[in-house]
């Protein structure tokens, strides 16, 4: 199972607005485990940052002037996440900005390159509901150290990201490995490599569990106005 973790950096907050990405930062995980391989690129916008964003994340006009354009980059941007999972913290924002660059240059949009993608953000709010759902706040749960983190940056959002998502999901992992355990084996002496189970031990309920099994039930059907589910109703008399 290979996944990237993926986040962006861009001139402001709207890709309809004609906004672009300056910042792509990719790491890779194989089997939920980080590979040590990441993609990096800061790219020319071909346009002034908005000021909001440029306090963000610190990146300058002047910084980027020198930089590759998203068309010399797209080639090795695509190669890195083809076939991926893509794991992405609010998946709407990036999506649609890489989504809108690709389609200037008319290439396929983001999803015919991967398969499919988690959004972080709708995951967190799902397991964690009414509390703080951004990056920091999700770092300070799981306690995925931050403290370097003074400005945003897309490579080293999509590392925490990273520790954060895995952090997020940790029973997969558990269940990944059982699945990938082969059965155990014995030598049972006629060749057949399989481990006899001792039978089942039943254990039924005693008398006296079954009478304060009926007094429970008793006690619920009477605070309900007499309905209880697992009291079944009295049969019909014959006619």
């Amino acid at each position: 199972m290979r996944q990237i973790v993926l986040d962006t950096e861009t001139t402001g907050l709207d890709w309809k607005s004609g906004d672009r990405v300056i910042e792509i930062g990719c790491v890779e995980l194989l089997d939920r485990k980080l590979t040590g391989r990441h993609y990096h690129v800061y790219i020319n916008p071909q346009r002034d940052i908005d000021a909001g964003a440029m306090a963000v994340h610190g990146i300058t006009n002047e910084f980027l002037v020198d930089k590759p354009v998203f068309k010399d980059i797209a080639d090795e941007f695509a190669e890195f996440v083809e076939g991926g999972e893509l794991v992405i913290h609010n998946a709407t924002f990036d999506v649609g900005f890489l989504n809108y660059e690709l389609g200037l240059l008319g290439r396929p949009v983001l999803t015919a390159l991967c398969p499919s993608v988690i959004d972080t953000l709708k995951l967190a709010k799902e397991q964690n509901p009414g509390k703080k759902a951004s990056l920091n706040a999700l770092c300070s749960l799981y306690e995925v150290d931050n403290t370097h983190r003074t400005l945003h940056g897309a490579l080293l959002d999509a590392e925490l990201l990273a520790d954060v998502y895995l952090a997020m999901t940790r029973g997969q992992e558990s269940l990944i490995m059982m699945l990938d355990e082969p059965p155990p084996q014995v030598d049972d002496g006629e060749g057949s490599g399989l481990i006899e189970r001792p039978p089942l031990r039943v254990l039924r309920a005693t008398d006296e569990e079954l009478a304060g099994h009926d007094k429970v039930l008793g006690e619920i059907a009477k605070a309900n106005k007499g309905h209880c589910l697992w009291i079944p109703p009295e049969p019909a008399p014959a006619a």
